[in-house]
């Protein structure tokens, strides 16, 4: 009984200590630093530690076994940063030197500023053993991997020396390349380290497992020894000129054009930032890969583009993100020719405002101008998006929304009521200063020429998060008119109920961290078909966490689907289709594994099987990583759906196959390839890009692409591209 007592009173004196908020000064110097990871400046000493990370994996309640001591130190122009990293030894996880690497399956530590004190947004700046490098921004509080964004780029230096039982790392961040308010003393910080080789995470700030490791509500204070001042950010002039040698053998079409544009970047203020592209390239962005749909809806892919990047949360985090977002970048720069193909609609150009008013007001303008295209039928477009944005309690917001899409000239061809569409709309989000409640709340409008009646999105959803449960319920009604032109709206005419019951275990076991089960069951209802349920998914899963990273999930879904409309599941071309006005019910299981990524060769797969409408499905997916590090890596992904329907439905087995392989000469040379294969989409892809970061964020691209028919072998298009781009500082 003593010992028990002694035991509980030194649980909660350790919680007490690990709860209370850090704070240290970050001092002011007029040093010289060489950036060289080496921290033997005098300067170093006298600098104030962070120091006593906090083990996050696999426990969450104990110092870290291998301890960080990150010191800061600032002049007018830039803040310095030195990091110690205490190892065991060299033998680190360092798959690649490619600059933007994740952060999962590496030895590396990211360190997150708050500037502004939100809890809201934050830049992030990641470094490994090798000095490579990454930047990204959060949003969202940090509370979902959406929210966490490595397209974003920013100017900084960085190096890194590897001593017998430490790393180190000597940064230096300009201040133009963080937003903040002028005459700031504080930032929120926090850091959080992958000792992946030793398979430890750990934290500066106290973040509890239930929690993603970047979530913003757990962050310390760093207090400037004298205020910030005014940055001043110079005027960035990012030109870029892209030679294209291209073969259409659909339309037996070849050219060779040059282009050129450019972006220009200016800093407004502390917190604002002005965009300017004129005739933007996106040759130079990565592929989507290619994805089986066996569904009737569309599939959203993320944005790749760099300007519509930076504050792109403000944008973009409208309505469900899933079903009824009225705002998707994506939308601008695509559109259908007269075949109903999606094509690519050029830009013309446009222009972004974005950031921080002040510590409670945010502001977002975008405006957009798209190419006419007379023989497909595309008017000229103006796509507008105007967001207003306050802060509301420790972390919550309530933001305003206004949307035009709006055509140009005289354009006889577009039918009536295709010449605007606009949106309004007003989002709560709400955020509970410890992350416990998160929701969000909100009401969108559509307006056209023809304004029908049943034109409104509205929806909201709560979640509670802790230790032990997971709860979340929401709600989406969509109307039968609801419009945005520049929205993915899976579908309307839809209220749409589900909810989230989450139990987690933690056991005492030293094989098992975690293990949890689920039930989400979902409910849809058409209020033009008299309220009709037309669909339900009721999911139950258990899922485990090792110890040493692997995962293991079951799950077993019911499903009913009563088809409005009649339906190929196989998107056959010519096949008879599952008769419509009937339900269908099925159920599948499935199981997946996640074998340990610190390993050379690691590897995931996922079989599942059951009824599918009024037949059978059988499918696997698989992925196998191997990498020769740091140099080389490749990736190999394959999935498998084999349907079988009665007589005189269509059956089909449907491939997906892609293969990427990445090499990292140094790290500003790079070469990646990707292959893909899709039986569904009769496309066989060959994209293949060398990369040479030649200066900061300065870069010089050689793209080639080839497509394929795949039932004939035969070339679909072929192009390929020499874009030089620089950053220039006026």
């Amino acid at each position: 009984m003593r010992k028990k007592i002694i035991f509980f009173f030194i649980v909660i004196s350790v919680n007490i200590i690990f709860s209370q908020q850090k704070q240290f000064t970050v001092k002011f110097t007029q040093s010289e630093f060489e950036i060289d990871g080496v921290l033997n400046e005098l300067a170093w000493t006298e600098a104030e530690s962070v120091g006593h990370f906090n083990q996050y994996f696999p426990s969450d309640s104990i110092l870290a076994n291998k301890q960080t001591d990150i010191k800061m130190l600032f002049n007018d122009n830039t803040l310095f940063i030195g990091i110690k990293l205490y190892t065991d030894g060299r033998d680190f996880v360092i798959p690649s030197l490619k600059r933007d690497f994740r952060a999962g399956g590496n030895d590396n530590i990211s360190l997150l500023f708050d500037t502004f004190n939100d809890g809201t947004n934050a830049f992030l700046f990641g470094m490994n053993p090798l000095g490579v490098m990454r930047e990204a921004l959060i949003s969202g509080g940090g509370s979902d991997l959406r929210g966490f964004n490595t397209t974003w780029d920013v100017k900084w230096t960085g190096e890194a020396a590897i001593f017998d039982d430490y790393y180190s790392l000597e940064i230096a961040i300009p201040l133009t390349s963080l937003k903040f308010k002028d005459g700031t003393t504080k930032f929120r910080f926090n850091s959080y380290r992958f000792n992946t080789s030793e398979n430890e995470q750990s934290t500066s700030a106290v973040v509890p497992q239930n929690q993603l490791i970047f979530n913003l509500a757990f962050m310390d204070d760093m207090v400037f020894e004298k205020p910030l001042g005014k940055s001043k950010a110079p005027i960035a002039i990012i030109p870029y000129v892209n030679l294209l040698s291209s073969e259409d053998y659909v339309n037996d079409i070849s050219e060779t054009k040059l282009k050129v544009g450019g972006d220009v970047k200016v800093a407004v203020g502390n917190g604002m930032n002005l965009d300017i592209t004129v005739n933007p390239d996106f040759s130079n962005v990565e592929v989507d890969n290619l994805v089986t749909n066996l569904t009737r809806f569309e599939i959203g892919l993320p944005e790749r583009r760099q300007f519509f990047i930076d504050n792109s949360d403000l944008f973009a985090d409208f309505g469900d993100s899933r079903s009824a977002n009225p705002f998707f970048s994506r939308r601008i720069g695509i559109a259908k020719d007269i075949d109903d193909n999606n094509i690519e609609n050029e830009i013309i150009g446009g222009v972004r405002l974005s950031g921080k008013l002040n510590e409670d007001w945010r502001l977002g303008f975008l405006s957009m101008q798209t190419e006419k295209d007379e023989a497909n039928e595309i008017p000229s477009n103006n796509n507008t998006v105007f967001v207003l944005q306050k802060k509301m309690f420790s972390r919550s917001n309530l933001s305003f929304l206004f949307i035009n899409r709006e055509t140009f000239g005289d354009n006889d061809f577009l039918v009536d009521g295709d010449r605007f569409n606009r949106v309004v709309g007003i989002d709560y989000n709400l955020a509970t200063s410890d992350n416990t409640w998160q929701g969000k709340f909100f009401t969108h409008h559509s307006f056209g020429e023809k304004n029908i009646g049943n034109d409104l999105s509205l929806g909201g959803n709560i979640n509670y998060n802790s230790r032990l449960y997971r709860f979340g319920v929401q709600g989406l009604y969509v109307g039968d008119d609801f419009r945005s032109d520049l929205g993915f709206i899976r579908r309307t005419d839809i209220i749409n109920l589900k909810s989230d019951l989450e139990r987690l275990f933690w056991p005492n076991s030293s094989i098992i961290n975690k293990h949890s089960i689920k039930l989400s069951p979902s409910f849809v209802w058409r209020p033009e078909l008299d309220y009709q349920n037309t669909d339900y998914d009721i999911e139950a899963e258990w899922e485990a966490e090792f110890k040493n990273t692997a995962q293991l999930n079951s799950q077993i879904k019911n499903q009913y689907v009563f088809l409005t409309d009649s339906f190929d599941p196989t998107h056959t071309d010519g096949a008879l289709e599952l008769p419509g006005d009937i339900g269908y019910h099925f159920t599948q299981y499935a199981i997946s594994f996640r074998s340990d990524r610190r390993k050379m060769l690691s590897y995931s797969f996922k079989p599942s099987f059951g009824s599918f409408f009024n037949g059978n499905i059988y499918s696997i997916e698989g992925q196998i990583d191997f990498r020769l590090q740091p140099r080389f890596s490749t990736t190999f992904k394959a999935e498998f759906n084999k349907i079988s329907l009665p007589d005189p439905y269509p059956s089909a087995s449907i491939w997906n196959v892609t293969q990427n392989f990445d090499i990292t000469f140094s790290k500003s040379l790079f070469w990646s390839t990707i292959f893909q294969f899709s039986s569904q989409d009769e496309n066989l892809g060959i994209n293949t890009r060398l990369q040479w970061r030649f200066a900061p964020l300065s870069d010089l691209f050689i793209v080639y692409n080839d497509n394929y028919y795949t039932d004939r072998f035969s070339p679909v298009n072929r192009s390929i591209n020499l874009k030089f781009s620089y950053w220039l500082n006026m």
